[in-house]
Parts: C-alpha cells; sequence; structure tokens
C-alpha cells in the first residue's frame, strides 16, 4: 500500500512540458508514480478540477528569525511556497556570540524591518556556531528552508566591536576558517552586502561592507570544491547600475566559486530598456570567463508602503536621514520648513532613489485624525491640485496632522504595456531568475510574498504573458537547479513530493492587509490565497483549505546533503 494518491488533477509538472491528466502517486515523502494509478492507498484526495504543480521556490527569503515563532514561513506557504532560501544580503543570526546578540537584534530591525520585540520574545537565541542554529529549526519546520551564511555575522563574530576596518591576516584567516565550518556544517553558500542603503542599528555601515575584495575573493575560493553552493550579493550598482569595475568583481567571484552568484532586484522599465541591458552585463561577462551571474527579478509588482514615522526607504535617500533622525516633534518641524523640503528633494534630484520623492505618485492609506479623513484612499497630486500646493507640502502636512502616522502606499511605475513586454522577454532570459520577494523583512512596510498567486492569475487571466506551465516551471525547476536542491521543483519519479493543488479558475490573492499577529503584538502586511486547496510538503499536507494541519514535516536544507553540485555550467 502507497501512502498517498492524488487522483484526477491536471498535472503541471514543473519542466515546462504541456499539463497532462494524471494522478500522482507519494509514498515516504516521494512521488512514486505520474500516471494511471490503481493501488491501493493509505490517503486520496480527489484533485478533479485543480491543477497538480511541485511547490514553489522562494529564492530570496529572511525568514531566519520568524521560522522560530512561525514554523509555516506564513504567508508564503499560503501561496503555495515549499521551500524558502534564507540568509540573505549578508544578514544571518550565526555564527553568534553571546555578547553579540543585542547587535544582531538591531541591526535586523533596521536593515530588515524585524521589529525589535518580536526578535527578543520570539527568537531563543541559543546558539554559537552555524551548524548549531541550523540544528535549532531542524525538525520544527513546516517549509523546507535552506540558509546562505551572512558575511556580516562572520566579521561580527570574528572582529567584534572592532569590524569597522580591513580585517588584518590573521582575522582573514580565522574568517575564512569560520566559513569554511559553516558551510561543512550545511551552509548554502555566502551572501554578502557592499550597498550603502545597509547601515546598522547604530547608523554605521554594516560589518561586510567593510571587507576588502581580497577578503571576499577568499571567501568565494572557500566554495571551489563544495558541492551544492552558490553566491548572493547585494551591491552599489544593483540599484542603479553597475559600473565596469563591478561587472569584473561579479564575474571574478563567480568563477572563482565555481558557483552561480544571483543579485537582488532587476527593474525593468521600457523608458529606460537601456539600463536592463547594461545590468545583465555581469552575466556576459561571467559567461567569458567560465562564471554564471543571475538577476532576480519580481514578476509582479509587490505592494510596498512608506511612513515619515519609522525608518523606511525614504531614509536612504540621500540626505535624508540626518533629518528624519530626530524625534517626532522636531521632525515634524523640520518637515514643515521649506527650506528643509526644498534641500530634500533637491538632494533626491537625479539620484537612483528620485522616484521616491514624487509625493505626487502616491496614495493616503490608513489615517489617524479626523480631519484626514476626507484624503483616504486618495491620489496625493490631486489633492495638491485641489489646495494649490506642492505634493510634498501637501503631504507633509498632512503626515503631520496624525503625529506622521500616516500610512502612504506608492503608486507603482512603469506599468505601460511595453513595460511589461520588456518583463515578458526577461523571464525567457537564462540570466534572469523570478523572486526577491523579500518574505519574512520589512513586515509592516513591504509584502511580496504573494507573487507566486499573483503571478498566476495574471498569466491565467490577465495579461498572460507566459503560459501556466511556464509560470511553474519559472517558481519551481528553475530556481531549485540554480540552488542544486536534489530531487526537488519537479513532480517525477523519485522527486520529493513537494506538491500544491490550485483551482486554476480562481487561483490569486486577496489585498494587502494588516494583522497584529507578531511576538508582541507587532504589526506586518499579509495577503490571503485565493484556490489555494492543498500544499504537501515531502508527502505531508501542511495547509488544506487554507487551515494548517499542525503538522511540521519540513527540514533543513544542508549543502553537500541536500543539494548537488550547482557548476556555473548548468544553464
Amino acid at each position: 500500500m502507497i501512502d498517498l494518491v492524488i487522483s484526477g488533477g491536471l498535472v503541471v509538472d514543473g519542466s515546462g512540458s504541456e499539463p497532462v491528466r494524471a494522478d500522482v502517486a507519494v509514498h515516504g515523502g516521494r512521488v512514486v508514480a505520474v500516471g494511471s494509478i490503481d493501488e491501493t492507498a493509505g490517503t486520496t484526495l480527489d484533485a478533479d478540477g485543480l491543477v497538480v504543480s511541485p511547490g514553489f521556490v522562494d529564492p530570496h527569503t529572511h525568514y531566519d528569525a520568524q521560522l522560530f515563532w512561525d514554523p509555516l514561513a506564513t504567508p508564503s506557504v499560503w501561496h503555495g511556497v515549499t521551500t524558502v532560501i534564507g540568509g540573505n544580503c549578508g544578514f544571518t543570526l550565526a555564527p553568534l556570540r553571546v555578547r553579540d546578540a543585542d547587535y544582531t537584534r538591531r541591526m535586523m530591525a533596521q536593515v530588515e524591518g524585524m521589529p525589535l520585540t518580536a526578535l527578543e520574545l520570539g527568537v531563543p537565541w541559543s546558539w554559537e556556531s552555524f551548524g548549531e542554529y541550523l540544528d535549532a529549526l531542524d525538525g520544527s519546520i513546516a517549509v523546507n528552508a535552506g540558509f546562505m551564511v551572512g558575511h556580516s555575522a562572520l566579521r561580527r563574530y570574528v572582529m567584534g566591536e572592532d569590524f569597522s576596518r580591513e580585517a588584518t591576516r590573521e582575522e582573514l584567516e580565522r574568517i575564512v576558517t569560520l566559513f569554511e565550518q559553516s558551510v561543512d556544517d550545511g551552509g548554502l553558500g555566502l551572501s554578502t552586502s557592499r550597498s550603502s542603503t545597509h547601515i546598522d542599528g547604530d547608523g554605521q555601515p554594516v560589518p561586510s561592507r567593510w571587507a576588502s575584495e581580497v577578503e571576499l575573493l577568499r571567501l568565494c575560493g572557500v566554495l571551489a570544491d563544495r558541492d551544492g553552493t552558490s553566491l548572493e550579493l547585494i551591491t552599489e550598482g544593483c540599484i542603479g547600475r553597475f559600473n565596469d569595475d563591478e561587472v569584473e568583481f561579479l564575474a571574478k567571484m563567480s568563477t572563482l566559486a565555481n558557483s552561480p552568484l544571483n543579485w537582488n532586484v532587476l527593474s525593468a522599465s521600457a523608458a529606460d530598456a537601456e539600463r536592463v541591458e547594461h545590468q545583465l552585463g555581469p552575466s556576459r561577462r561571467a559567461r567569458e570567463v567560465g562564471g554564471r551571474v543571475v538577476a532576480l527579478t519580481m514578476p509582479v509588482f509587490a505592494d510596498q508602503n512608506m511612513s515619515f514615522l519609522t525608518y523606511c526607504a525614504l531614509w536612504i535617500i540621500p540626505g535624508w536621514r540626518d533629518i528624519l533622525n530626530v524625534e517626532v516633534p522636531e521632525r515634524i518641524r523640520r518637515l514643515r520648513d521649506p527650506e528643509v523640503r526644498a534641500r530634500m528633494l533637491a538632494s533626491a534630484k537625479g539620484s537612483i532613489l528620485e522616484r521616491m520623492a514624487d509625493f505626487s505618485n502616491y496614495i493616503i492609506g490608513d489615517v489617524f485624525s479626523e480631519a484626514n479623513e476626507p484624503y483616504r484612499n486618495r491620489v496625493v497630486g490631486q489633492i495638491a491640485a485641489e489646495r494649490g500646493e506642492d505634493p510634498f507640502t501637501t503631504i507633509v502636512d498632512i503626515v503631520a496632522t496624525d503625529e506622521l502616522r500616516t500610512v502612504l502606499w506608492p503608486l507603482p511605475g512603469s506599468d505601460s504595456d511595453a513595460d511589461w513586454k520588456l518583463r515578458q522577454e526577461l523571464w525567457g532570459n537564462p540570466d534572469v531568475l523570478l523572486g526577491g520577494s523579500d518574505a519574512g523583512a520589512h513586515l509592516d512596510r513591504m509584502l511580496g510574498s504573494a507573487y507566486p498567486t499573483r503571478f498566476l492569475a495574471d498569466c491565467l487571466r490577465g495579461r498572460r504573458l507566459a503560459s501556466m506551465s511556464r509560470a511553474v516551471q519559472l517558481m519551481s525547476d528553475i530556481p531549485a537547479r540554480l540552488f542544486g536542491l536534489t530531487g526537488r521543483g519537479r513532480i517525477a519519479e523519485g522527486y520529493q513530493a513537494d506538491l500544491v493543488l490550485f483551482d486554476p479558475e480562481t487561483v490569486g490573492s486577496s489585498p494587502t492587509r494588516t494583522a497584529f499577529d507578531l511576538p508582541g503584538d507587532n504589526k506586518r502586511l499579509l495577503a490571503d490565497p485565493i484556490g489555494i486547496k492543498t500544499v504537501l510538503v515531502n508527502g505531508i499536507q501542511t495547509l488544506t483549505d487554507g487551515n494548517p494541519t499542525g503538522d511540521s514535516p519540513g527540514i533543513v536544507l544542508r549543502s553537500g546533503r541536500h543539494t548537488s553540485n550547482t557548476t556555473v555550467r548548468d544553464r
């Protein structure tokens, strides 16, 4: 007798092939047959009218902390994600000395928008080595989760508070040895940041930003003969444009590591199509020298809000942090000063973040005063026109009336047919990978984790820029192969039974909502799934009709044990 048969579904196997009507048999956590199944099963799921697809793989998340209080990794699992890759951008919770736990919590709160009280209350902080951190999660999670090793954690562990410089020769050897141990313990590779947007809880550049190129290349060399590893990097050019040195350096990192490198995130605009082509320069150069560089891009817009009350992306506009980093009454006074506002706009102009200062394209969301009720859900540009003033003046008056608590939603840019045609072309490029949700981070400011259901809805009933088979492949098999995940990403005999059953007529996502369900009653943004009927991880149901089953069949994916050789030649 086999464990489970999923009968009569439309199987989209992740390979890109056309869907077929078939049964899927599962035993011991693996798919054992696809076709017409006559064998008796302990459980049968009727999939008539449903699509059966591989579970989706999210290549860029920050669930490193959340998995301790939320083993399901919500809301990602609601939207069909069965495997998450964490430890991105150079930020991990291990290796960790006891003395550095508070620094790490404050850094994660600052750079990744995780509420500090949630980190304090919801995470045990009981490990030291990277392997001990993985052990703390193993056996208790309901998704599969693999983690890169964060460069900032390595430097802080070795150099302590004195990380704001290049490492000495002796320190470098200790950093390299610590990284070797962390990968041998199961780390999927190296993640690092060289981006000026990454500031720690003390307002200083995060540890990885102080590393020399020599240090980074030594770390890359560690991966050259280690199975199933990769690189992830955030650098200045990821947001703007790569310069020639960055193009060469990314290619060199991949080549030395004999591993693919992914960076986050490639945005697309038909008005600046030349930039898109330019940003793929590291990929072209890597191919020339024997490496592989892959750009992550999102297939739908992530919902994102802003606020003048708490830290958000507005703070990283050049010059704005110095103005906003004061107590609320003084912040309001500064914002109401016309000269200060003019200086802020002038500083933003010409920067890579200029669009964020275009307040005419913001929608007023939640408001907290009766005077602002007429402005709820309205576009700031329209309000400003009615009032006969510039949009920045208008938005400052509104948020000041709310003591800066107003929630602001920037309208999506680059939303024309030409923009989407360019994105469609990118999805066919082997140097581009769908993902970049940042799930688990920026919890009250951004929601990218619903991208699988929103993309499927768009492909099935919206713009129809990709077939259902291709959409599933882009979110399952392709990311699984990039990370070398053994036996995952497809529905085929011998593959792990990470599966999603969804209704193609209704699959999608609800609008974004706010919930206060984090430790310490902190808030986050959520979107409910539509049409997701069942999610299975390693053959066990974790979600049925939107309800968690309480089972925790997920595993911690360790390099070498659960990953295969991700050579740069694997296209």
